[in-house]
C-alpha cells in the first residue's frame, strides 16, 4: 500500500469533505479506512494500492467534483 498527501486549492465546509471522501471510496485499491479529508487544512490522505488504482485516478476523482489541487 502507497499513502498519498494530496494538498486541495481550497475545502471550504464538512460537506465538501464528505462529498470528497464518497468519491474516493466508490474507487477500487483506495483503502476506505485509511481516507481522511480534513477541510480545516485542506488536505487529502490515503494509502492505495498502486496495482489497482493510480494516483491520478484518484486525483481525477477528485477534479471531477470540481475541487482543485495544488
Amino acid at each position: 500500500m502507497k499513502k498519498a498527501n494530496i494538498q486541495l486549492e481550497t475545502l471550504t465546509c464538512p460537506s465538501c469533505a464528505m462529498k470528497i471522501e464518497g468519491a474516493l471510496k466508490a474507487l477500487a485499491g483506495v483503502d476506505k479506512e485509511s481516507i481522511n479529508v480534513s477541510f480545516n487544512s485542506s488536505k487529502v490522505k490515503l494509502s492505495y494500492d498502486e496495482e489497482k488504482v493510480s494516483l491520478d485516478e484518484i486525483k481525477k476523482a477528485i477534479t471531477k467534483l470540481g475541487y482543485e489541487i495544488k
